[in-house]
């Protein structure tokens, strides 16, 4: 399955351009520790754990290679729970401008996918000075095949979910790591399914009212 759009195609103002950024436990000045703030964001970046499930969950085979990986996310939305498919694209693994130590991965969007663009989540460690941050990048716009009720319904909300959707990103991060830290709790691990799929978040439990939401497949 393609990727639904076309790098050429991104500019403003009809795409959204977005960085968020969120400050994580520093370490020493050096490379990442083992242990540390650094290396407990990879691990959760890696696996996904770090995506508020009451916005956006993922199912995957864990078993694939990062890069080529499919996923399957289930974006909940005011009652209605869309399926898209995502593809990872690049693994970012390197050292930038001499002293930002960054590992990371981004995935595009798929045919039917209720948006187009790219998402690139990173964890980044400024060596000179120990500084650790969790950077999210992406471009993006709704799919302009989407059927007229769920393109009135992204024009009324989808820029407000997705805004919230980067900043729960990081609070989730931000927590996870700081509580692995301290010893109040361990890192979550991969909840995986019947057939080996991971399901990420693995805190992401049914709701009650979740047997009421619509449910729609490739919206786009």
């Amino acid at each position: 399955m393609p990727v639904n759009y076309s790098a050429d195609e991104v500019r403003r103002p009809s795409w959204n351009i977005d960085t968020h950024c969120t400050t994580l436990p520093a370490e020493r000045p050096g490379s990442p520790e083992p242990g540390g703030s650094w290396e407990h964001a990879c691990r959760l970046v890696r696996d996904y754990e770090f995506s508020p499930p009451e916005i956006v969950r993922a199912l995957y085979d864990p078993s694939a290679s990062l890069l080529g990986r499919i996923m399957l996310l289930e974006a909940r939305f005011h009652g209605m729970h869309f399926y898209c498919g995502v593809r990872v694209t690049e693994v970012v693994d390197e050292v930038r401008d001499h002293t930002q130590r960054i590992w990371g991965w981004a995935y595009e969007t798929l045919e039917g996918h209720l948006e187009r663009g790219k998402v690139t989540y990173e964890v980044v460690k400024r060596q000179d000075t120990g500084e650790v941050q969790f950077l999210i990048s992406c471009h993006s716009q709704g799919a302009p095949t989407l059927d007229r009720i769920t393109l009135l319904g992204w024009r009324l909300f989808g820029r407000r979910t997705q805004l919230r959707f980067y900043r729960r990103c990081g609070q989730r991060l931000q927590t996870f790591v700081k509580d692995a830290l301290r010893g109040e709790r361990p890192l979550p691990t991969l909840s995986l399914r019947d057939g080996g799929l991971a399901c990420a978040p693995s805190d992401a439990k049914m709701r009650r009212l979740d047997a009421l939401a619509i449910h729609r497949v490739a919206p786009g």
